[in-house]
């Protein structure tokens, strides 16, 4: 990268100017959008006030592949076991914002040359709208600004930021996932995700896994993961999984590193085939609660299908998420 490195480290407190003034700009320019977000002094906070929930619907059949041209009577939603009225329907290929978070822990140093090919492959198959950042993380934790640029849809851009870090020293898992959640509010598209791409270990986070699934759980955010497994006895992908599962993704476990761009390929298809379901809930005495939400599709003919989305959803005036700020703020 040819910016000085103080312009890549953007941590939850370091962050703050871009996110309480640069956040509060483009939720104000997409003012269309049915949720607004915020970050608190001292903490990582992700607060949603918002009457439509929004749900990312993926439907495929018994081999995987995606089943298209469903329309909105094809759906049912259920919030607690209660019907719910569809009063939000998408279909088709609308752009999303998604964060790249890249393990370079000394244990990945082999198996970057790879990610990055994945990465290419990745921004390649997605649509061209899409934007995208990439956050490095080894003991330190480094969101890349590309050329100054919050998010990009260049291939090679973020291919450079993968490479912007040498594999070294431990694993901050949790606290890179909680940065790109941060950063995610910058985000101009209502859709976000997260790729998180790690052997799935960590011992160098401030965050605790309890504290990053629950704010992971309230932002609304879909979260794929791809774990690349070898012999590190402090690999844990069972957290890689329960990530993706809670969120409404998918958690991929190749079987070599030489597959891992086939599997970003198929990480932009599936964003690319999601079909968007919202509806406004009953309104509820509960001050906060977590709401469990169900969706059925009538199966086209002679077919057998496979629904994914999220579990469920929180509920509240607001429903926030907070975190201690990361070892990097300042």
């Amino acid at each position: 990268m040819t910016q000085d490195t103080s312009l890549r480290k953007c941590t939850p407190l370091a962050c703050l100017c871009f996110v309480v003034a640069g956040s509060f700009a483009a939720l104000t320019a997409h003012s269309q959008s049915p949720s607004s977000s915020s970050t608190q002094l001292g903490q990582s906070t992700i607060s949603v006030k918002s009457e439509l929930v929004p749900l990312p619907v993926s439907v495929t059949d018994e081999n995987g592949k995606a089943i298209t041209g469903l329309k909105a009577h094809d759906f049912r939603i259920f919030e607690d076991g209660r019907p719910q009225e569809i009063s939000l329907f998408e279909e088709g290929d609308n752009p999303v914002s998604v964060g790249l978070i890249v393990d370079h822990s000394r244990s990945m140093g082999a198996k970057l040359p790879s990610v990055a090919a994945a990465v290419l492959g990745f921004a390649h198959s997605s649509n061209p709208q899409d934007e995208m950042f990439v956050v490095d993380f080894n003991d330190d934790v480094t969101v890349e600004l590309m050329n100054g640029k919050a998010f990009t849809n260049d291939a090679s851009e973020l291919a450079k930021a993968v490479r912007a870090v040498t594999a070294r020293g431990r694993t901050a898992l949790y606290d890179a996932i909680t940065e790109g959640l941060v950063h995610l509010q910058l985000a101009h598209w209502d859709r976000k995700a997260l790729i998180v791409v790690s052997d799935g270990g960590d011992n160098a986070s401030q965050q605790k896994f309890s504290q990053v699934l629950a704010l992971a759980r309230r932002s609304q955010v879909m979260i794929y993961t791809i774990a690349l497994i070898g012999a590190d006895e402090e690999e844990n992908p069972r957290i890689l999984r329960r990530l993706a599962k809670e969120t409404g993704g998918v958690a991929y476990f190749p079987a070599s590193v030489d597959s891992v761009t086939d599997v970003s390929i198929q990480i932009a298809h599936d964003l690319r085939e999601q079909y968007t379901l919202g509806f406004v809930p009953e309104k509820s005495g509960r001050s906060s609660s977590f709401r469990k939400v169900e969706v059925k599709v009538t199966p086209p003919a002679n077919k057998k299908i496979h629904i994914r989305t999220r579990p469920g959803y929180f509920v509240g005036d607001e429903r926030q998420a907070s975190v201690a700020p990361g070892k990097n703020a300042s």
